[in-house]
């Protein structure tokens, strides 16, 4: 009788952990979380249009986004808010959605479907490889040839721990800062490689070979490619990494059936070199140089614009990294305007900049 009641107590606590177990994986979670970029900036060239003239310096909280992710299982939704730097009536401060998707993956799959307002297929997983987003966008965000989230449906994929990565997306194709559009979409896609391992894992680590394309048409009707390739080597001590891209974008006429005028194209070309060396998990240096070139058919249009980036950077906390660097931009030809010098976009800039996540 008490070997009986042993082994029946026995089975009912084994019983009863394998409930709560299952009911524990199954019981939704609700995370916060953040990530905010600040900044204290001075102007390399004196702006002669300020009275007296001298160098713009200001401190200013460049992005600062707040990440609401909930999981149910198998299915995993995400809002984020993006609080931009001033671009709103009255030199206020914005705040919009940046993500907002649900995404479902399947038991023991490699694939998962997202629906919403989500990552595009490029920059989310090249941000993560240069990790210096504080620094500023990358070489084709900052062209405009880029967003990193758009309205539409994906699919991100993950094969033999990492050896390939990919996202695919149809989007609506005028980014989350516009409006959806019209009926055109654009369909995008990246696929990533890993040649060799390194001491990093996951998606970006390793020797890594990636391309990039993107097929659509605007709003206003055209076209919009982009086609780029990636090498790239990470470890958990440096990363080199170097791109090369080809872009097209409709710059004039309609393309209507029975016009005169046929639309005509810019083709243009990005190329972008960086990397980063950490002598001690806390200090490491940053280099990069962009060259972008918006219509590379035009010989007299000398538009090609240079930037160098090199700074040193100091982890001075797990949620608390800084970066001192300078970023200096060029036009071809060397006849930029006071306008190009002291620009927010174009203007060589000397930056004191922080990254705060929590």
């Amino acid at each position: 009788m008490v070997a009986l009641w042993r082994v029946t107590g026995g089975g009912i606590a084994v019983a009863l952990a394998l409930v709560t177990s299952v009911a524990n994986a199954q019981s939704p979670t609700l995370t916060v979380n953040g990530v905010g970029y600040l900044q204290y900036g001075y102007q390399l060239h004196e702006d002669s249009t300020m009275t007296p003239p001298g160098h713009q310096n200001n401190f200013d909280v460049t992005r600062a986004y707040v990440n609401v992710i909930g999981k149910f299982g198998t299915l995993l939704t995400r809002v984020t808010t993006d609080i931009d730097s001033r671009k709103a009536a009255a030199n206020q401060l914005t705040i919009r959605l940046k993500y907002a998707y649900a995404a479902w993956t399947p038991e023991n799959s490699s694939l998962t479907y997202k629906l919403g307002l989500l990552h595009t297929s490029l920059l989310d997983w090249e941000e993560a490889l240069w990790d210096f987003r504080m620094q500023g966008q990358m070489a084709m965000e900052r062209g405009g040839y880029v967003s990193s989230s758009d309205f539409g449906a994906g699919i991100d994929g993950n094969f033999g721990y990492s050896k390939v990565d990919l996202q695919l997306a149809v989007v609506s194709g005028e980014n989350y800062s516009g409006a959806p559009g019209d009926s055109r979409k654009d369909a995008m896609g990246r696929i990533s490689f890993k040649l060799a391992n390194s001491d990093l894992p996951g998606r970006v680590g390793g020797l890594r070979i990636t391309a990039y394309g993107q097929y659509g048409k605007p709003t206003t009707g055209g076209q919009r490619e982009r086609y780029l390739g990636i090498a790239s080597y990470k470890s958990k001590k440096a990363l080199i990494a170097a791109e090369y891209a080809l872009t097209k974008d409709s710059i004039s006429g309609n393309g209507a059936v029975g016009t005169i005028a046929p639309r005509a194209y810019a083709k243009g070309q990005v190329i972008s070199a960086y990397g980063t060396y950490w002598f001690s998990p806390k200090w490491g240096v940053i280099g990069r140089v962009d060259l972008t070139d918006p219509n590379t058919d035009s010989s007299a249009d000398k538009d090609q614009i240079t930037r160098v980036i090199g700074g040193i950077t100091y982890q001075l906390h797990e949620h608390l990294r800084l970066l001192a660097d300078v970023d200096v931009t060029s036009l071809q030809g060397g006849n930029e305007s006071n306008a190009f010098k002291t620009s927010a976009t174009t203007g060589s800039t000397a930056y004191f900049q922080a990254q705060i996540t929590y």
